[in-house]
């Protein structure tokens, strides 16, 4: 979300005006007649042109009544909790220096890539039938199509999800992100304030929402043992390493790199969000992925309210590409 100001400068430039002579004004005769001399009225002088407009050090506002028109880009939010986020984004950053960031980074040096990629697709394949409701929700039929083809051949061919036998040929079903959130956004919901939650992270009221009733969706359509501690414990905490070691280059851009790392946080992830609620209405995408997946190029923050964007940050693209990249 810029002003322009368009300058008019007005140069008077007035054509030569042509001198009329006038008859010469005589006295009337008195007595005896005498000749008078004919006095003639001076010629009228060419008008001046028009000084230019005095600059003035006051305000435009004095002279002129300009109206300025500003607008919110659509990926903003509200952040009236700023103070508290910021104090809650610092509290995580230390235990994710501390533990977190750590962890990540030995699970990703020491478990093998094909490892990694089989926990990446299991835990993608689990979300599939999420993906679908939200897809009929949105009446998009055929992609809710294609989802269930992903999760079936999959879950099947693919070893329970180990595999992402469904992206490649010869079926070239592409893995799409959704949920109850994106679908609430797709019918013009806003997003609701800003928070940054200790464990939750950054997120909206919108989708705080969104993802408490997709928690609800996923054992109505796997069964309850996906909320058996013995299953659900693990599976989050390798889904946390996961994505934490997929995104390490792009967390060290956002907060190493230009402004404000809580801004540029809150920023990214309001921009990712939009980004994916955009492509369900056929808009660009751009660095749109899904969250869990690392940014297809530089990261570059659009700053609001007009001010100078601050340009692409460190390039965050990981030294190996992602188990696998989401269709669009």
């Amino acid at each position: 979300m810029l002003a322009w100001t368009t300058a008019l400068l007005l140069a008077a430039n007035p054509a030569a005006q042509e001198v009329v002579p006038v008859d010469p004004v005589v006295a009337a005769p008195v007595e005896a007649p005498a000749a008078q001399a004919s006095q003639a009225v001076p010629p009228i002088a060419p008008p001046t042109p028009a000084a230019p407009p005095t600059k003035t050090d006051g305000p435009i506002d004095a002279i002129h009544n300009d109206i300025v028109v500003t607008a919110r880009a659509r990926w903003e939010a509200p952040d009236p909790f700023a103070d508290v986020n910021a104090e809650s984004f610092a509290v995580t950053q230390k235990i994710d220096n501390a533990v977190m960031g750590p962890a990540a980074m030995a699970y990703k040096k020491n478990v093998p890539g094909p490892v990694r990629s089989g926990i990446h697709n299991f835990l993608y394949n689990l979300r599939e039938p999420v993906v679908f409701v939200n897809f009929v929700l949105q009446h998009k039929i055929g992609k809710a199509a294609e989802t269930v083809g992903r999760f079936a051949i999959n879950t099947t061919i693919g070893a329970i999800g180990l595999f992402d036998v469904a992206r490649k040929k010869p079926f070239k079903l592409p893995r799409r992100s959704n949920g109850f959130a994106n679908t609430l956004g797709f019918y013009g919901v806003p997003n609701g304030p800003f928070m940054f939650l200790p464990i939750v992270g950054p997120t909206t009221v919108r989708d705080l929402f969104g993802g408490a009733v997709d928690r609800i969706v996923l054992p109505v359509t796997l069964g309850q043992g996906v909320t058996d501690p013995k299953f659900a414990i693990p599976a989050g905490v390798l889904g946390a390493l996961d994505h934490r070691a997929e995104f390490d280059e792009t967390l060290h851009a956002l907060h190493d790199g230009k402004g404000d790392p809580y801004a540029n946080s809150r920023d990214f992830y309001l921009q990712r969000r939009q980004a994916e609620i955009d492509a369900l209405h056929g808009r660009g995408t751009g660095n749109g992925g899904p969250l869990s997946d690392p940014p297809k190029g530089p990261i570059i923050l659009k700053p609001r309210g007009g001010a100078p964007a601050l340009g692409p940050l460190a390039a965050p693209l990981p030294a190996q590409p992602a188990p696998s990249t989401p269709g669009g």
